[in-house]
């Protein structure tokens, strides 16, 4: 988690340094919608100092108490990461109705125009390195919140786009309707990370039934499996099932067999799959002796 953690470290001193930038222009030209861009800016430095918690959290090792680890507490910051994307979505909108209904004129000015354009360039970059370390790290938190940070560049675009076709002649009513705009693509973004999130957090099967029972009967030693179920996210799934196999197979050669499948379901996924299977006799009228 130490690299996780640096990452948020270097995101959160880039979205501070951004936010302070487009405060500054905003409030020196007069542009209620670039001071508001500026201040949900700081919301991705809040998002950071959230994550930073979570992976604290999460890098806990396992107890009595969590034999499993505490690996979820960076999928609930994630949560909580969604959730704050569906606050800003409100207030993009409530903002954008009060422009519409009480248009203000900023005065834009070249300069301020390529400020606001210097932060779109450092979002992009930094949303796209940290949602690239996400994945190599294997770090949901993140991936999160580097969609976190895309909304933000979607805000500027916006609002860089409205800027400028006001400077050319434009009507005073299109920043307002832009903001409308930016903050569909920002509650799509909250709706993916949401819904992402909970799968992992009420334990959806992270792998197809049917996959793990193809790879198990493979084996010419099973002759059925059932009970499978499977749990987490690519970072870290688990799987269990149950096996059967001849009542003459002798404890070691089960035991052989077993890692085998084992080996055989990690070849296919990913190393950081947990297997846990419980073998039983074939032939004996159980009438779970089928496979699913």
């Amino acid at each position: 988690m130490g690299r996780v953690a640096k990452t948020l470290w270097l995101i959160l001193f880039v979205n501070l340094a951004v936010a302070v930038t487009k405060i500054i222009i905003g409030s020196a030209i007069s542009s209620t919608s670039l001071v508001a861009d500026g201040y949900h800016s700081l919301t991705d430095g809040i998002s950071n100092v959230i994550g930073l918690v979570g992976v604290y959290l999460a890098s806990k090792p396992e107890d009595a108490a969590h034999p499993y680890g505490h690996g979820k507490y960076e999928y609930l910051t994630g949560l909580f990461i969604g959730g704050m994307l569906f606050v800003i979505v409100a207030k993009v909108v409530t903002q954008a109705i009060t422009r519409l209904l009480d248009p203000v004129t900023p005065q834009i000015s070249g300069e301020s125009l390529m400020g606001l354009l210097a932060t779109i360039v450092v979002n992009i970059a930094v949303s796209t390195y940290e949602y690239r370390q996400g994945k190599a790290l294997g770090s949901y938190i993140l991936q999160a919140d580097a969609l976190h940070t895309r909304s933000d560049v979607y805000i500027s675009i916006g609002v860089l786009g409205s800027l400028f076709g006001i400077k050319l002649g434009a009507p005073v009513i299109l920043d307002p309707l832009v903001s409308l705009l930016v903050a569909g693509f920002i509650l799509v973004a909250g709706i993916k990370i949401i819904r992402d999130t909970s799968n992992i957090l009420v334990d959806r099967a992270a792998i197809e039934t049917s996959i793990i029972a193809d790879i198990a009967l493979a084996f010419p030693e099973v002759k059925g499996v059932h009970d499978i179920r499977s749990r987490g996210s690519k970072e870290a799934i688990y799987v269990d099932m149950h096996i059967l196999i001849e009542p003459s197979m002798s404890v070691a050669a089960a035991h052989d067999l077993v890692h085998a499948i084992e080996d055989a379901i990690r070849e296919r996924f990913s190393d950081r799959v947990s297997v846990l299977i419980h073998t039983e006799p074939y032939g004996t009228g159980d009438s779970r002796n089928n496979s699913d």
